[in-house]
């Protein structure tokens, strides 16, 4: 799936036998799984580095590549540098753990099984209580086009205002969520946070994810200036969306992380 767009992409190496990141072609499910499982325990290492925890709010997700009614997530009440291969759990749309030893985050079972079954394109989802984005998310407002790092969301997040502040808990939030994430990669819950999906790993949609919460904290800079930003044009906009906002563009921004943190923390894969 990601082999489409990186056909198309500006990034590709026009020189033979450069070092450049691979997208994984697996043998078996199972190695397919396991690929998944420890993308998404460095999913959660880098909300840590980047400061995302809030007590335990947040949870991400990934389905499993055999049996995609039911997927991977992060264990209830365990840090985000405390996730390990060892502690995920599998759950279905139920809120059932089918594997694993740790509770599930309510929150995180309404949300995403809400996503995950109304979408079956989406491969991975994420969401936490993040400083900026939760600040934005409080104006009930998209971002705009102010840099080239904004437009990659430029026509491609919505803002989700209905029971907004409330807490993520019933099924009809889940579902008004769910409906919301037709055709795009992320949303702004009014007075909630940022959530972001993608359609092919969970490498993108926490690297989207990050850059998002990024995307807000410079919203809410300039903003505070009370000076009006000069704005990207609609054609330049999803122009840069094209070329550097795709499945595949995401997927390569997080190869640095992953690499970076396969390094420095290895005890991630235990």
């Amino acid at each position: 799936m990601l082999d489409a767009v990186k056909r198309h992409s500006v990034y590709q190496p026009q020189q033979v036998g450069l070092k450049f990141p691979e997208v994984p072609v697996f043998a078996s499910p199972a190695q397919e799984r396991q690929h998944r499982k420890q993308r998404l325990v460095a999913a959660c290492r880098a909300f840590a580095l980047q400061g995302f925890d809030y007590g335990f709010a947040g949870h991400l997700t990934v389905r499993d590549p055999e049996r995609p009614q039911l997927y991977w997530t992060n264990p209830m009440a365990v840090h985000f540098s405390q996730v390990r291969v060892s502690n995920l759990i599998l759950v279905d749309h139920d809120g059932q753990v089918v594997e694993g030893d740790h509770a599930v985050n309510r929150a995180g079972f309404v949300l995403h099984a809400a996503v995950h079954e109304a979408h079956p394109d989406i491969l991975a989802m994420c969401h936490a209580h993040t400083v900026y984005g939760t600040a934005f998310a409080a104006l009930g407002k998209k971002l705009e086009p102010i840099t080239q790092d904004a437009a990659v969301f430029f026509e491609d997040h919505v803002v989700i205002g209905e029971e907004a502040g409330q807490v993520a808990v019933e099924v009809k939030g889940g579902n008004q969520v769910a409906r919301a994430f037709a055709g795009v990669k992320a949303a702004i819950h009014q007075n909630h946070g940022l959530l972001t999906a993608s359609r092919h790993s969970i490498e993108a949609a926490a690297f989207w994810f990050i850059a998002l919460e990024r995307c807000c904290q410079q919203q809410l800079l300039i903003d505070a200036t009370g000076i009006a930003p000069k704005l990207v044009t609609p054609e330049r906009a999803r122009y840069s969306r094209e070329h550097v906002g795709s499945e595949y563009i995401g997927w390569l921004h997080f190869q640095a992380i992953y690499g970076q943190l396969a390094q420095t923390q290895p005890d991630m894969f235990g």
